[in-house]
């Protein structure tokens, strides 16, 4: 088969890769904004290019078998940025694969598309209340692809947890960071809320099955999350506990830290957006009971053990001597003023 990767140089990208290699495909093109700087990059074609752009979307979908839509542009970008990546370039996606008879797209959407919901778990057919430009264009970019649908197109929809594992640092490095230098945690709220996470092998996993599997059960939309995970405290001191510095999550009240937290964003001197902080101290976790029965997929990762996989390669593998930051997952995120609030833990 022949499968085109958008956004084959992010995080998920590399990832679903591997993971594709290992299934024995080696026709796999990425199209990505940024160089594919990876070990794998001599096994595949990879194109450095915009989504956004027509002429090459149209160029590289000649022959496609399989889409998998990864590329976005995630919260901490631009509004604009946000619309003409996440819905726009969505568009011309969709379109290209429809003109040129691709069998299959899976797109990458998120449970960003719920908002902060009043009731758990959520399940694939609650309302849609995006919050920000990055929910509500996950929302539009979702009717895009329905669109399609009713042309008769197969149309995975996929609504990831925020997924971890290798690769994955932005906001996860300001905890392993404080975590590899012996430094206590806080953490907003008391810490017995449930927040789901998913490992990033497993939302590989589902991808493939919703690519290889019955059309009639994938064409549909799934919402994918861990099966087993526990209090965010718990959850995020299996991180602790394996940094071994004897140290601890420390809880605070979430009303004042959130008013604080918005008038440093307001500032730029955080790097904690709305959607992060605003919910950091609630339960938010969605039903996997669909993915469960229609797809035959459980996830195999717990939160703890996501958490603890990606800390064991952020250790390995992240050389904090090199200051390269972003606002992508791939890199760290600067932390403003988190640095010097690091010194008091």
């Amino acid at each position: 088969m022949k499968v085109l990767v958008t956004g084959g140089s992010g995080f998920l990208g590399i990832n679903l890769i591997r993971y594709l290699l290992q299934q024995g495909i080696t026709d796999i093109t990425s199209l990505d904004l940024v160089e594919f700087d990876y070990a794998e990059k001599n096994k595949i074609n990879a194109v450095i290019g915009d989504i956004r752009h027509q002429h090459t979307v149209k160029q590289l979908m000649q022959g496609v078998d399989w889409v998998i839509h990864c590329a976005a542009a995630l919260p901490l970008y631009s509004k604009e940025e946000i619309y003409s990546t996440d819905v726009q370039g969505t568009r011309i996606v969709m379109q290209e694969a429809w003109e040129q008879k691709v069998q299959r797209v899976v797109h990458i959407s998120s449970t960003a598309v719920y908002g902060i919901p009043d009731h758990h778990p959520l399940y694939e057919d609650d309302p849609l209340i995006g919050v920000g430009p990055y929910g509500e264009a996950k929302i539009l970019a979702e009717e895009v692809c329905l669109e399609f649908r009713q042309k008769g197109m197969c149309v995975p929809i996929i609504r990831p947890k925020s997924f971890i594992g290798p690769e994955r640092l932005g906001v996860f490095a300001i905890f392993y960071e404080w975590a590899r230098d012996g430094k206590n945690f806080p953490m907003i709220g008391n810490g017995k809320n449930r927040y789901q996470l998913l490992d990033v092998e497993d939302l590989c996993r589902v991808i493939y099955i919703c690519l290889t599997d019955d059309q009639t059960r994938v064409n549909d939309i799934f919402n994918i999350g861990a099966k087993e995970f526990t209090t965010m405290k718990e959850d995020y001191m299996a991180v602790m506990n394996q940094a071994g510095h004897n140290k601890k999550i420390i809880t605070f009240p979430d009303t004042p830290v959130i008013y604080m937290l918005r008038f440093l964003e307001m500032l730029k001197l955080s790097p904690l957006y709305k959607w992060i902080y605003e919910t950091a101290s609630k339960d938010s976790f969605v039903s996997v009971e669909k993915a469960e029965k229609q797809l035959k997929f459980t996830p195999q990762f717990s939160n703890k053990d996501a958490l603890v996989r990606n800390y064991q390669w952020y250790l390995y593998n992240y050389n904090p001597a090199v200051q390269v930051t972003g606002i992508s997952h791939r890199l760290p995120w600067k932390q403003g003023v988190l640095k010097l609030a690091k010194a008091f833990f």
